[in-house]
C-alpha cells in the first residue's frame, strides 16, 4: 500500500476525528484527506509530473504536511529542504535533487532573491502569506480533488538530505514501504494509543518528523510548532493536550530550563521519543522528578532507515530507575521489529556478544539507496548490510548500546577511545552545562583529546577540576589534557553538535 491509501483508510475508519489541531483551525480526517487531494490536483496543475520532485522550504506547519501527503497521492516526490542553510546550499541541494519547483513559506521568501536560487524565480509558489490568504490556499479552493492514484509501495514516496554533519549532504531515497514499514514497526513498538495527541517540533525536514507518520496511519491528531522555544513547546502540550512527541534532548532541556515550567498543565502528557544525541542522566533525572507519569524512550536510526531502527520496550528505559539501576538509561533500545543488526569487525565478521563493532542493519524500512551516488550507494550496502557509521554492542536482553560514530572515535597513543564514554564522565561535573570531546592532531600521540565546555551559568570552572573531577571515573588515558571554555557548541537543526565545525576551531 502507498502512504496515501493508508491516509484514505484512516480517513474512512475515522470520519470524525480530528487530524490537524491548527492554533487557528481543526480538520478531520476526511478534511485532510480532501485538502490533499486537491493539492495533488494543484502539483499536476503546476506541471509536475509523477516521478518528478518538488522541493519545500518551510517551517513547520500542517500545510507542509499537505503537501507531503499530497506528493505520495499523485507519486510526485517532496524534497523537505533544511531552511537554516545558506541559499547556495539550497540551491545545491534543490540542483541535485532536479526539482522543477521549490515550495516557500513568507519566512523563506527572500531566499528566491540570492543569485545561487535565480533558477527558480518564477518556479515557486508562496504556501503561507503573512496576514493574509495565499495563492496557495485560493488554488486549492478552486481546484477539483484528484481521484486516488495507484502507486506502487516500492516507489519513491521521500527525497530527504542528510545532515551533512560528514561533507557533502546526500538524498536518501525512501519508498513508501520503508516509510510504512518503520511506522508500523514505532506504533507497536512505543504503543501508540488511537487517542494520541502529536506535538510536531522536530525540524519537518529532519528524518526525525517522519517517526510521526505513524500517527497518521492511527487516526491520531497532529499539532505542529512552527517555531520550537521552551515557552512555546510547553504551551503547545498544555492547549492542544498533546500526549506523545518526536524530539531532542536538547529540546526537552529547553523545556525544563523554562522558570515557568510548573505553571504548565502536562499532566496529560505520556511519552517522549527522543534522539539524534544521547540524554545525560542528569537531565533525565530532572525531567523524571518534574513529569514522573511519563515514559522517555531513546530512539536510535538514521535518515537512511526511515528513520529508527532502535526504541525501547515501552517503560523499559526507566523501569529500573526507582531501584537505582541506570544500565537502561545508557542504552538505545533494542531493534525494531523486522530490523536485522550485527556489530561487526572491519572485515563483516560478526564479534562475540557484548563486544564493540560496526552496526550493521538489514530490513524493511532500509533506504533504496543514495540519489545520484552509485558509488556512495554500494559502499553503504557493502556486503549485503547497511553500514551504520556507528559503533556500538548488544547485551544479552538485544539492546544496543552506542559509543561512538565510527569517524568520532579516537586513537590517541595506539588506545581507542569513545568520545561519548568522556562526555558522560564530564557532564556529571555540577558545573558542566554541555561538553563535547573530539580528537586533534598531536606530534606525539598523533591524536589527542580535546574537549570544548560550556559552564552553567554563575559557575566557574578549571582545566584542573575537570581532570581531577574525572580520575576516578575512567581512565587516565581517556582523560582531555586540552580543553576550551565556552558560550555555546555548534548544533545542527535538531541540536546534534557539530564536532566537524569543532575540530577545525581547535585543530591548532
Amino acid at each position: 500500500m502507498s502512504l496515501a491509501m493508508y491516509l484514505r483508510e484512516t480517513a474512512r475508519q475515522n470520519r470524525a476525528g480530528a487530524a490537524i489541531l491548527d492554533d487557528d483551525r481543526t480538520l478531520t480526517y476526511p478534511q485532510f484527506v480532501d485538502r490533499v487531494a486537491r493539492c495533488a490536483s494543484l502539483l499536476e496543475s503546476l506541471g509536475l509530473k509523477r516521478g518528478q520532485r518538488f522541493a519545500t522550504v518551510m517551517r513547520n506547519g500542517s500545510r507542509q504536511a499537505e503537501l507531503m501527503f499530497a506528493g505520495y497521492w499523485a507519486g510526485i516526490v517532496p524534497v523537505p529542504v533544511n531552511w537554516r542553510l545558506a541559499p547556495p546550499e539550497i540551491a545545491a541541494i534543490v540542483a541535485d535533487a532536479e526539482c522543477p519547483l521549490v515550495m516557500v513559506d513568507d519566512d523563506f521568501l527572500s531566499v528566491l532573491d540570492h543569485p545561487a536560487m535565480e533558477s527558480w524565480k518564477g518556479r515557486h509558489l508562496v504556501v503561507d502569506r503573512a496576514g493574509g490568504a495565499s495563492d496557495y490556499d485560493k488554488r486549492l479552493e478552486a481546484l477539483a480533488p484528484m481521484a486516488p492514484q495507484e502507486i506502487d509501495e516500492n516507489e519513491d514516496a521521500q527525497l530527504i538530505y542528510t545532515g551533512g554533519t560528514t561533507g557533502r549532504s546526500k538524498g536518501v531515497r525512501l519508498s513508501h514501504r520503508n516509510i510504512a514499514a518503520n511506522a508500523h514497526q514505532i506504533a507497536i513498538r512505543a504503543r501508540i494509543l488511537p487517542d494520541d495527541i502529536w506535538l510536531h517540533v522536530a525540524p519537518m525536514f529532519h528524518a526525525a518528523d517522519t517517526i510521526c507518520t505513524c500517527g497518521y496511519l492511527l487516526g491520531n491528531a497532529h499539532h505542529y510548532v512552527r517555531v520550537f522555544n521552551g515557552q512555546s513547546g510547553l504551551a503547545a502540550i498544555e492547549r492542544h493536550r498533546c500526549t506523545v512527541t518526536s524530539i531532542t534532548p536538547t529540546m526537552i532541556k529547553m523545556m525544563l530550563d523554562e522558570p515557568d515550567f510548573g505553571r504548565y498543565d502536562l499532566a496529560h502528557f505520556r511519552h517522549f521519543l527522543f534522539g539524534a544525541s544521547p540524554m545525560p542522566v542528569e537531565w533525565i533525572l530532572a525531567l523524571r522528578e518534574k513529569l514522573p507519569k511519563a515514559l522517555l524512550s531513546h530512539c536510535f536510526g538514521q535518515s537512511e532507515t526511515a528513520p529508527l531502527l532502535c526504541l525501547h520496550h515501552h517503560d523499559d528505559m526507566l523501569a529500573g530507575l526507582d531501584k537505582g539501576d541506570l544500565e537502561p538509561l545508557k542504552s538505545a533500545g533494542a531493534p525494531l521489529l523486522g530490523v536485522e543488526m550485527r556489530i561487526v569487525d572491519d572485515s563483516m565478521r560478526e564479534v562475540p556478544l557484548g563486544q564493540a563493532g560496526e552496526v550493521v542493519v538489514r530490513g524493511p524500512n532500509v533506504m533504496k539507496g543514495y540519489l545520484n551516488r552509485p558509488e556512495e550507494t554500494a559502499k553503504a550496502f557493502e556486503g549485503g548490510w547497511l553500514h551504520t557509521g556507528d559503533v556500538g554492542r548488544l547485551d544479552e536482553r538485544g539492546r544496543l548500546y552506542l559509543f561512538d560514530r565510527k569517524k568520532d572515535m579516537v586513537i590517541t597513543g595506539g588506545e581507542n577511545v569513545y568520545t561519548t564514554e568522556v562526555e558522560a564522565a564530564i557532564y556529571q561535573h555540577p558545573a558542566v552545562a554541555e561538553c563535547a570531546v573530539f580528537g586533534v592532531p598531536d606530534a606525539k600521540l598523533n591524536e589527542a583529546l580535546f574537549a570544548a565546555i560550556v559552564v552553567k551559568p554563575g559557575a566557574r570552572l578549571t582545566v584542573e577540576e575537570v581532570i581531577a573531577h574525572c580520575r576516578p571515573l575512567i581512565g587516565g588515558y581517556k582523560i582531555p589534557r586540552q580543553m576550551a571554555f565556552v558560550e555555546s557548541l555548534p548544533k545542527s537543526a535538531v541540536g546534534k553538535v557539530l564536532k566537524t565545525e569543532l575540530r577545525k576551531s581547535f585543530r591548532g
